[in-house]
């Protein structure tokens, strides 16, 4: 029997709330699919930080590079520590010190009431008028962004000269280069026939590396049709047209506003997961929700992200049946209703969760 070593941060506010609702599903998911989990549970968040000073000691680091199998990262913020020292250290650390250049974010609509755009009439996907009778759905929207994890704004470098605040953005051809070719690669294996990679190079001349990188990567797939939008049209096509998308890649900054926006497309954080990557090194994955403070210890947080990030955490793992078991189960469970306040409904954090479990546990394997 093959056994996972699954390395936990619940961290902080409703963080804990919800991994502890994911690992119920997971080993529900391990005793159906015949693998062990062997789950540590680290202690390092806000309460550690200010009871010891601690955020994410350098054996703690060593410990999760060299014998985990993956982390389950809860969510870390806390307004006690202000400056966000240790969810820096945690969370950015993680990312960069392990190299995860990949963040991968799904967008999903999991259940069609979800969505915040209105139903259109459409006759084979598209959009009709006059006597047609056709029927009235919301759109397909799924779709994966790529967001490059490990350059661009967020590694912090800049200076302050009088009233001048500069932040400075890192390209790298290096980087660039590798997190488009993980966009192909992706496209390529499961089928997609569209990339498109999003930038500003109309305005900010350092983005040309985006565009050399991208025309070279994609005369490698000929199968594959590359497209490119600003990163201000994307946003307004996503909004308007959001099923035309396949796959998206960008930088940092970008991906992080445009998967917050598919987000609001499908339901919201809530239901959003996320997954940070480097071929063959140990994967960081962490549902997109905040730690949200002011509803921890309620039992009304969303388990729903955390369990879909755990789907994505098991895929990584070489258990493709089990991760599909928990995304019919989460797809199952809002169209029963099982859903938290977020999504309008009554149903706590544990009662989710165990709704999920049963469902893994029971459902018919024909």
């Amino acid at each position: 029997m093959k056994q996972y070593r699954i390395a936990t941060i619940p961290g902080d506010g409703i963080g804990p709330e919800v991994i502890d609702a994911a690992v119920t599903v997971l080993e529900t998911a391990a005793r159906r699919f015949d693998f062990a989990l062997a789950i540590e549970r680290l202690p390092y968040g806000a309460d550690h930080y200010l009871a010891t000073g601690e955020t994410l000691p350098e054996p703690a680091f060593t410990h999760l590079r060299d014998d985990a199998d993956a982390i389950l990262l809860g969510a870390v913020g806390d307004p006690r520590v202000p400056g966000n020292e240790h969810a820096r250290d945690i969370l950015l650390g993680l990312r960069f010190r392990l190299d995860l250049y990949v963040n991968l974010r799904p967008v999903t609509l999991l259940h069609p009431d979800l969505t915040p755009l209105k139903a259109v009439r459409r006759s084979g996907g598209q959009a009709v008028s006059g006597d047609v009778r056709v029927t009235t759905r919301p759109p397909d929207i799924d779709f994966v962004i790529f967001r490059e994890n490990t350059e661009g704004m967020y590694l912090g470098r800049g200076r302050t000269e009088g009233d001048e605040y500069i932040a400075e953005e890192v390209n790298t051809g290096r980087g660039v280069e590798r997190i488009i070719r993980a966009a192909f690669e992706w496209a390529k294996a499961h089928g997609k026939t569209r990339v498109v990679m999003s930038d500003k190079s109309n305005a900010v001349p350092a983005h040309t590396i985006w565009q050399q990188k991208f025309r070279q990567a994609a005369a490698e797939f000929p199968g594959i049709t590359p497209e490119h939008r600003y990163v201000d049209a994307l946003a307004m096509e996503m909004v308007r047209e959001p099923e035309r998308f396949q796959v998206i890649v960008t930088n940092n900054l970008f991906g992080d506003i445009l998967s917050d926006l598919g987000a609001g497309l499908v339901g919201g954080l809530g239901i959003t997961p996320s997954a940070n990557l480097h071929p063959g090194r140990v994967g960081l994955f962490e549902p997109v929700h905040g730690s949200a403070p002011a509803l921890a210890g309620k039992d009304v947080a969303n388990p729903y992200a955390a369990i879909l990030t755990s789907a994505m955490m098991l895929t990584e793992l070489g258990e493709p049946d089990a991760a599909r078991a928990l995304e019919r189960a989460v797809r199952a469970g809002l169209s029963a209703g099982v859903r938290t306040p977020d999504l309008g409904g009554t149903a706590g954090t544990r009662a989710a969760a165990a709704w999920v479990a049963e469902h893994v546990a029971t459902e018919d394997r024909a």
